[in-house]
């Protein structure tokens, strides 16, 4: 059978290979444990709930996650292994179960959601994604997804089609984000402060490219306004860049402030911003070997 889940629409057979994805046709895994570096409102004290998902549509020249993006690592999962991840990471305490770059098993993770719907699963699910999706993807989630957790890397075709190989990311992520709003129009905490539904859309600027991460702001804002949550990421950490020697290096101080001011400018209010620190390989979890 053909793929064509994911923008991509790359044809593979995954039931006898990989598709661009990296992914066949069972779900894999590379981690399942709190993460405590999310922003504030999905980690609070106890942590969010991450399981990372191998494999990934996009292959960013950057990618942070690298050892996952391209399938090569992690153990196969089936649907009650699966749901049984999102109970034992509620036995310890977690926020919420948060799935890492999820998408290009959709049709497999579905079932999965509407049995957690099913039996009141009590913890908000988040969709931790790149903002490469359809959505008729996206649509497929709608009910069983509490908060969306986008990217939006790039407003520049360029720049995308350089660092994603993906000159479609911003048109498809501008209706990814646009149906995502439209399940979860409201951001809403509960009690103790963290996110229950809503969208946090994240922005990671890219060295000497803060023309774009302003482009970016500004369609978002001038989009949904402040009724999303957005978060300015300064974490790029440049290693394995020596293709591209433009952005090999750090985002500087100047850079970042210049991007978070013209925020605040826009009319931004619902923001998380991040210190100096955080562009670090310390932050990149380890994940299991295949």
């Amino acid at each position: 059978m053909s793929c064509t889940l994911c923008p991509r629409r790359c044809g593979a057979d995954r039931a006898h290979g990989t598709g661009y994805c990296g992914a066949g046709d069972t779900v894999r895994i590379a981690r399942a444990e709190p993460h405590y570096w999310e922003e504030p409102c999905l980690s609070g004290k106890n942590g969010s709930g991450t399981i990372f998902f191998t494999g990934c549509a996009l292959h960013c020249v950057y990618c942070q996650n690298r050892k996952i993006s391209a399938g090569g690592c992690g153990k196969a999962v089936s649907e009650d292994e699966l749901y049984g991840l999102f109970v034992r990471l509620q036995e310890r305490g977690v926020h919420n179960v948060n799935l890492v770059t999820p998408d290009h098993y959709l049709d497999r993770i579905v079932p999965v959601l509407q049995r957690a719907k099913k039996e009141r699963f009590p913890l908000p699910i988040v969709m931790n994604c790149s903002g490469y999706e359809t959505p008729v993807m996206i649509r497929a989630l709608d009910g069983l997804i509490d908060v969306y957790l986008p990217d939006f890397k790039y407003m520049s075709p360029l720049l995308a089609k350089k660092y994603s190989a993906a000159p479609d990311y911003p048109a498809v992520c501008k209706e990814a984000v646009r149906e995502m709003v439209r399940q979860k129009p409201v951001c809403t905490e509960g009690p103790d402060g963290l996110l229950r539904e809503g969208v946090l859309v994240r922005h990671l600027i890219l060295p000497g490219q803060t023309d774009d991460s302003k482009k970016v702001l500004a369609y978002l804002f001038t989009a949904h306004g402040n009724s999303i949550r957005y978060s300015i990421m300064n974490q790029f950490t440049p290693f394995g860049l020596d293709a591209f020697p433009e952005i090999n290096r750090k985002v500087t101080e100047e850079e970042y402030e210049d991007v978070v001011s013209f925020a605040l400018k826009l009319g931004i209010r619902n923001a998380y911003i991040q210190d100096g620190e955080a562009a670090s390989e310390s932050f990149i979890p380890e994940f299991f070997d295949a």
